[in-house]
Protein backbone atom coordinates (compact mmCIF):
# COMPACT_ATOMS: atom_id res chain seq x y z
CA UNK A 1 0.00 0.00 0.00
CA UNK A 2 1.07 3.56 -0.72
CA UNK A 3 -0.07 6.07 1.90
CA UNK A 4 0.07 9.85 1.60
CA UNK A 5 -0.70 11.84 4.74
CA UNK A 6 -1.22 15.62 4.53
CA UNK A 7 1.31 15.86 1.68
CA UNK A 8 1.87 19.33 0.25
CA UNK A 9 4.25 21.11 -2.09
CA UNK A 10 4.23 24.85 -2.81
CA UNK A 11 5.79 26.47 -5.85
CA UNK A 12 4.36 29.95 -5.37
CA UNK A 13 1.39 31.69 -3.81
CA UNK A 14 -0.64 30.70 -6.90
CA UNK A 15 0.66 27.16 -7.52
CA UNK A 16 0.61 24.45 -4.88
CA UNK A 17 -0.16 20.78 -4.33
CA UNK A 18 -2.18 19.51 -1.41
CA UNK A 19 -2.68 18.86 1.31
CA UNK A 20 -3.31 15.36 -0.04
CA UNK A 21 -4.26 12.38 2.10
CA UNK A 22 -4.65 9.20 0.07
CA UNK A 23 -4.29 5.43 0.27
CA UNK A 24 -3.42 3.58 -2.93
CA UNK A 25 -4.18 -0.12 -2.43
CA UNK A 26 -1.70 -2.85 -3.19
CA UNK A 27 -2.02 -4.66 -6.48
CA UNK A 28 -3.63 -3.71 -9.76
CA UNK A 29 -3.46 -0.44 -11.65
CA UNK A 30 -4.28 2.93 -10.13
CA UNK A 31 -4.64 5.69 -12.72
CA UNK A 32 -4.02 9.35 -11.90
CA UNK A 33 -6.24 11.49 -14.13
CA UNK A 34 -7.21 15.14 -14.33
CA UNK A 35 -6.74 18.36 -16.32
CA UNK A 36 -3.35 19.62 -17.47
CA UNK A 37 -1.49 21.25 -14.60
CA UNK A 38 -3.64 19.54 -11.97
CA UNK A 39 -0.61 18.06 -10.17
CA UNK A 40 -0.72 14.43 -11.29
CA UNK A 41 2.95 14.18 -12.28
CA UNK A 42 4.02 16.15 -9.21
CA UNK A 43 2.23 13.69 -6.93
CA UNK A 44 3.84 10.77 -8.74
CA UNK A 45 7.36 12.22 -8.50
CA UNK A 46 6.88 12.94 -4.79
CA UNK A 47 5.81 9.33 -4.23
CA UNK A 48 8.98 8.23 -6.03
CA UNK A 49 11.12 10.73 -4.04
CA UNK A 50 12.30 12.54 -7.13
CA UNK A 51 10.74 15.65 -5.61
CA UNK A 52 10.84 16.59 -1.94
CA UNK A 53 7.82 17.34 0.23
CA UNK A 54 7.18 20.64 1.96
CA UNK A 55 4.97 18.92 4.51
CA UNK A 56 3.38 15.58 5.27
CA UNK A 57 4.58 12.02 4.85
CA UNK A 58 4.54 9.26 2.24
CA UNK A 59 4.92 5.57 3.04
CA UNK A 60 5.33 2.71 0.58
CA UNK A 61 4.83 -0.76 2.05
CA UNK A 62 5.49 0.73 5.49
CA UNK A 63 8.74 2.48 4.48
CA UNK A 64 8.94 6.24 4.93
CA UNK A 65 9.90 7.62 1.53
CA UNK A 66 11.74 10.63 2.95
CA UNK A 67 13.97 8.72 5.38
CA UNK A 68 14.54 5.34 3.70
CA UNK A 69 17.97 5.00 2.11
CA UNK A 70 18.13 5.32 -1.67
CA UNK A 71 19.57 1.81 -1.92
CA UNK A 72 16.64 0.30 -0.02
CA UNK A 73 14.00 2.48 -1.67
CA UNK A 74 15.16 1.39 -5.13
CA UNK A 75 14.25 -2.18 -4.17
CA UNK A 76 10.73 -1.10 -3.18
CA UNK A 77 9.64 1.31 -5.91
CA UNK A 78 10.66 2.01 -9.51
CA UNK A 79 9.69 5.16 -11.38
CA UNK A 80 9.73 6.14 -15.04
CA UNK A 81 9.36 9.84 -15.75
CA UNK A 82 8.36 11.51 -18.99
CA UNK A 83 11.85 12.96 -19.23
CA UNK A 84 13.58 9.57 -18.99
CA UNK A 85 15.75 9.22 -22.06
CA UNK A 86 19.33 8.17 -22.68
CA UNK A 87 21.54 10.06 -25.07
CA UNK A 88 24.21 7.38 -25.02
CA UNK A 89 23.98 4.75 -27.76
CA UNK A 90 22.57 1.78 -25.89
CA UNK A 91 21.01 -1.44 -27.05
CA UNK A 92 17.64 -2.51 -25.67
CA UNK A 93 19.31 -5.18 -23.55
CA UNK A 94 21.82 -2.70 -22.12
CA UNK A 95 19.01 -0.31 -21.23
CA UNK A 96 16.95 -3.00 -19.54
CA UNK A 97 20.09 -4.03 -17.66
CA UNK A 98 20.12 -0.66 -15.90
CA UNK A 99 17.02 -1.82 -14.06
CA UNK A 100 19.18 -4.32 -12.19
CA UNK A 101 21.58 -1.70 -10.82
CA UNK A 102 19.99 -1.47 -7.34
CA UNK A 103 20.63 -5.20 -6.96
CA UNK A 104 23.83 -5.77 -8.95
CA UNK A 105 25.54 -2.38 -8.49
CA UNK A 106 26.70 -2.73 -12.09
CA UNK A 107 28.03 -6.30 -11.81
CA UNK A 108 25.44 -8.44 -13.55
CA UNK A 109 25.38 -12.12 -12.62
CA UNK A 110 23.50 -15.02 -14.15
CA UNK A 111 20.37 -14.33 -12.10
CA UNK A 112 20.38 -10.70 -13.25
CA UNK A 113 20.73 -11.77 -16.88
CA UNK A 114 17.77 -14.13 -16.51
CA UNK A 115 15.63 -11.33 -15.07
CA UNK A 116 16.69 -9.03 -17.93
CA UNK A 117 15.74 -11.69 -20.48
CA UNK A 118 12.42 -12.28 -18.74
CA UNK A 119 11.59 -8.57 -18.79
CA UNK A 120 12.51 -8.33 -22.46
CA UNK A 121 10.30 -11.33 -23.22
CA UNK A 122 7.43 -9.88 -21.20
CA UNK A 123 7.38 -6.71 -23.32
CA UNK A 124 7.76 -8.69 -26.57
CA UNK A 125 11.17 -7.19 -27.32
CA UNK A 126 13.02 -10.43 -28.10
CA UNK A 127 13.74 -9.55 -31.71
CA UNK A 128 14.85 -6.04 -30.76
CA UNK A 129 17.11 -6.66 -27.78
CA UNK A 130 20.33 -6.05 -29.73
CA UNK A 131 19.00 -2.99 -31.55
CA UNK A 132 20.13 0.48 -30.51
CA UNK A 133 17.51 2.76 -29.00
CA UNK A 134 17.87 5.31 -31.79
CA UNK A 135 16.95 2.58 -34.27
CA UNK A 136 13.55 1.98 -32.64
CA UNK A 137 10.15 3.54 -33.13
CA UNK A 138 8.67 5.60 -30.31
CA UNK A 139 6.44 2.74 -29.23
CA UNK A 140 9.31 0.27 -29.19
CA UNK A 141 11.42 2.64 -27.09
CA UNK A 142 8.58 3.09 -24.62
CA UNK A 143 8.33 -0.68 -24.22
CA UNK A 144 12.09 -0.85 -23.64
CA UNK A 145 11.91 1.76 -20.86
CA UNK A 146 9.02 -0.09 -19.21
CA UNK A 147 11.01 -3.34 -19.46
CA UNK A 148 13.87 -1.57 -17.66
CA UNK A 149 11.49 -0.58 -14.84
CA UNK A 150 10.05 -4.10 -14.59
CA UNK A 151 13.59 -5.54 -14.45
CA UNK A 152 14.11 -3.57 -11.23
CA UNK A 153 11.68 -6.10 -9.74
CA UNK A 154 10.00 -3.77 -7.29
CA UNK A 155 6.51 -4.42 -6.00
CA UNK A 156 5.56 -0.82 -6.83
CA UNK A 157 5.92 0.73 -10.31
CA UNK A 158 5.28 4.43 -11.03
CA UNK A 159 4.82 5.54 -14.65
CA UNK A 160 4.38 9.14 -15.78
CA UNK A 161 2.36 9.28 -19.00
CA UNK A 162 3.92 6.23 -20.69
CA UNK A 163 1.37 6.54 -23.52
CA UNK A 164 2.73 9.91 -24.65
CA UNK A 165 3.48 9.94 -28.39
CA UNK A 166 1.99 6.46 -28.88
CA UNK A 167 -0.69 5.78 -31.49
CA UNK A 168 -3.90 3.86 -30.69
CA UNK A 169 -2.41 0.44 -31.38
CA UNK A 170 0.70 0.93 -29.26
CA UNK A 171 -1.23 2.66 -26.47
CA UNK A 172 -3.59 -0.30 -26.20
CA UNK A 173 -0.68 -2.76 -26.32
CA UNK A 174 1.14 -0.87 -23.57
CA UNK A 175 -1.90 -0.88 -21.29
CA UNK A 176 -2.46 -4.58 -21.92
CA UNK A 177 1.15 -5.30 -20.95
CA UNK A 178 0.87 -3.20 -17.79
CA UNK A 179 -2.34 -5.00 -16.88
CA UNK A 180 -0.52 -8.30 -17.29
CA UNK A 181 2.32 -7.02 -15.10
CA UNK A 182 -0.16 -6.16 -12.36
CA UNK A 183 -2.08 -9.42 -12.64
CA UNK A 184 0.65 -11.96 -13.44
CA UNK A 185 3.65 -10.41 -11.67
CA UNK A 186 1.73 -8.98 -8.72
CA UNK A 187 2.97 -5.43 -9.25
CA UNK A 188 1.21 -2.33 -7.94
CA UNK A 189 1.17 0.04 -10.93
CA UNK A 190 0.47 3.75 -10.48
CA UNK A 191 0.18 5.51 -13.81
CA UNK A 192 -0.53 9.06 -14.98
CA UNK A 193 -2.95 8.96 -17.92
CA UNK A 194 -4.50 11.64 -20.10
CA UNK A 195 -7.12 9.43 -21.74
CA UNK A 196 -9.94 8.79 -19.28
CA UNK A 197 -11.20 5.91 -21.42
CA UNK A 198 -7.93 4.00 -20.98
CA UNK A 199 -8.22 4.58 -17.24
CA UNK A 200 -11.85 3.44 -17.26
CA UNK A 201 -11.07 0.24 -19.14
CA UNK A 202 -7.71 -0.87 -17.68
CA UNK A 203 -7.43 0.62 -14.19
CA UNK A 204 -8.66 -1.00 -10.99
CA UNK A 205 -8.84 2.38 -9.26
CA UNK A 206 -8.97 5.94 -10.57
CA UNK A 207 -7.64 8.93 -8.66
CA UNK A 208 -8.89 12.26 -10.05
CA UNK A 209 -6.66 15.27 -9.36
CA UNK A 210 -7.74 18.88 -9.83
CA UNK A 211 -6.10 22.13 -8.70
CA UNK A 212 -3.49 20.23 -6.72
CA UNK A 213 -6.04 18.22 -4.74
CA UNK A 214 -7.45 14.69 -4.93
CA UNK A 215 -11.12 15.34 -5.65
CA UNK A 216 -12.28 11.77 -6.38
CA UNK A 217 -10.98 8.26 -5.73
CA UNK A 218 -12.77 5.04 -6.54
CA UNK A 219 -13.32 2.18 -8.93
CA UNK A 220 -13.99 2.90 -12.63
CA UNK A 221 -17.67 2.18 -11.98
CA UNK A 222 -17.70 4.95 -9.37
CA UNK A 223 -15.72 7.50 -11.39
CA UNK A 224 -17.01 6.90 -14.93
CA UNK A 225 -20.20 8.93 -14.76
CA UNK A 226 -21.34 12.21 -16.30
CA UNK A 227 -21.38 14.31 -13.14
CA UNK A 228 -17.97 13.29 -11.78
CA UNK A 229 -16.08 13.58 -15.06
CA UNK A 230 -17.73 16.84 -16.09
CA UNK A 231 -16.77 18.35 -12.74
CA UNK A 232 -13.20 17.02 -12.76
CA UNK A 233 -12.42 18.11 -16.32
CA UNK A 234 -14.51 21.30 -16.40
CA UNK A 235 -16.17 20.29 -19.65
CA UNK A 236 -19.38 18.44 -20.52
CA UNK A 237 -18.78 14.69 -20.48
CA UNK A 238 -21.34 12.02 -21.29
CA UNK A 239 -20.64 8.43 -20.30
CA UNK A 240 -22.27 5.88 -22.61
CA UNK A 241 -22.38 2.09 -22.63
CA UNK A 242 -19.71 0.89 -25.04
CA UNK A 243 -19.18 -2.63 -26.37
CA UNK A 244 -16.55 -3.29 -23.69
CA UNK A 245 -17.70 -1.05 -20.86
CA UNK A 246 -18.40 2.65 -20.22
CA UNK A 247 -17.00 5.24 -22.62
CA UNK A 248 -16.59 8.94 -21.90
CA UNK A 249 -17.67 11.16 -24.80
CA UNK A 250 -16.33 14.71 -24.55
CA UNK A 251 -16.09 16.02 -28.11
Amino acid sequence: MITLTDVSKSYSSEVSIGPVTLQIPSGGITALVGPNGAGKSTLLTMIGRLLGLDAGAIEIAGYDVSSTSSKDLAKIVAILRQENHFVARLTVRQLVGFGRFPHSRGRLNRADEEIISRSIDFLNLNELENRYLDQLSGGQRQRAYVAMVLAQETDHVLLDEPLNNLDMKHSAQMMQMLQRAAQELGRTVVIVLHDINFAGHYADHICAVKDGLVVEFGTPAQIMNDEVLSRVFDTPVQVIDGPRGPLAVYY
